[in-house]
C-alpha cells in the first residue's frame, strides 16, 4: 500500500500552511506538522518518508536543525521538498546539499503542482520500497559508492560505513540481505556478524561477505563463519547482481516450499 505520510515543518501555523495542509489531507495524505526543531523531530518514531519544509526568514536561525535534516535525508534516504523564495533557499543550500534535495517549489506557491509532485513522489517510493532491501556495510566510501550505484535500479540500498553502524540500523530496520565487507578496523566483518547473529531479532538476516581476497586460503576463512556466500570486490557488477538475483529467486524458492 502507497505510503502517502508528510512531515510538514513550518516556524508557525499560517493561512498558506493551513491550505497545504488541507490540499494535501484532500488528496489522500497523512500531515504531520512541526516546528523545525531538532527535539520535535527526535522524538517521532515513525518519521515519514516524505519531509515538506515550508520555509521564512527563520531558516537563518536554524542552521542547527538544517545540518540535523540533512543527516537525517540522507542516512535515513528520505524525500525532502523545499517551498521559499531564492534567498531562503540559498540559506538552506549551505547546509543540505542540492543532490540531497528531492524537490522545490518558490512561491508564490501553486499548490496543485505541489500535491501532485508529492504524489509522483510517494508513487516512486512506492515502487521503490517492493524492491529487496540491501544493507551495503564497507568502510570504504569509494566502494559504498560503486556498490550502490550497480545495485540501486534492481535493489533498495543503504550504506553504512562501519560495524557499528550496520549494529545501530538494525536496531530500527530489517534489510533483506546483508552485504558486510570482511576486513573493516574498530569492528571486522567477522565480529559484526557475530554481533547480528547473538541478537534473535537480526539472527535470521542473511549475510554475504564482501572481500578483497579471492585466494583459498582467505576464502576458506570467510565461509568457516558460514555466511550465505561472499562477493569478491574485483566481480564484475554483472557477475555480482546475477549472484544476488540468483539468492533471492532460491529465497522464494523455499518460502514457496514450506
Amino acid at each position: 500500500m502507497m505510503e502517502k505520510k508528510v512531515l510538514l515543518l513550518s516556524d508557525a501555523k499560517s493561512f498558506m500552511v493551513d491550505a497545504i495542509t488541507n490540499n494535501l489531507t484532500g488528496a489522500g495524505f497523512e500531515v504531520v506538522w512541526s516546528i523545525p526543531s531538532v527535539n520535535e523531530i527526535s522524538r517521532m518514531e515513525d518519521r515519514p518518508s516524505m519531509i515538506l519544509m515550508y520555509l521564512g526568514a527563520y531558516v537563518e536561525e536554524i542552521s542547527e536543525v538544517l545540518v540535523y535534516l540533512k543527516d537525517m535525508v540522507i542516512e535515513e534516504e528520505k524525500k525532502l521538498f523545499l517551498i521559499g523564495s531564492e534567498d531562503e533557499l540559498g540559506i538552506v543550500k549551505q547546509s543540505i546539499p542540492e543532490h540531497a534535495i528531492t524537490g522545490i517549489m518558490s512561491r508564490p506557491l501553486n499548490v496543485k503542482e505541489l500535491v501532485a509532485l508529492m504524489e509522483k513522489a510517494a508513487k516512486a517510493i512506492e515502487q521503490e520500497q517492493e524492491k529487496k532491501h540491501i544493507l551495503v556495510v564497507d568502510d570504504d566510501p569509494v566502494m559504498l559508492r560503486t556498490i550502490k550505484s550497480w545495485l540501486s535500479e534492481r535493489y533498495q540500498v543503504t550504506m553504512v560505513n562501519s560495524g557499528m553502524n550496520a549494529i545501530t540500523f538494525l536496531g530500527k530496520n530489517r534489510p533483506d540481505l546483508i552485504l558486510l565487507d570482511y576486513e573493516m578496523p574498530v569492528c571486522s566483518g567477522p565480529q559484526a556478524l557475530e554481533m547480528i547473529r547473538s541478537e534473535s531479532a537480526t539472527s535470521s538476516i542473511p549475510v554475504m561477505f564482501l572481500t578483497a581476497k579471492g585466494d583459498r586460503e582467505s576464502v576458506t576463512k570467510v565461509l568457516t563463519l558460514k555466511p550465505e556466500g561472499y562477493l569478491l570486490k574485483t566481480m564484475a557488477p554483472s557477475d555480482i547482481i546475477a549472484t544476488l538475483d540468483d539468492f533471492f529467486e532460491k529465497q522464494k524458492l523455499k518460502k514457496t516450499l514450506r
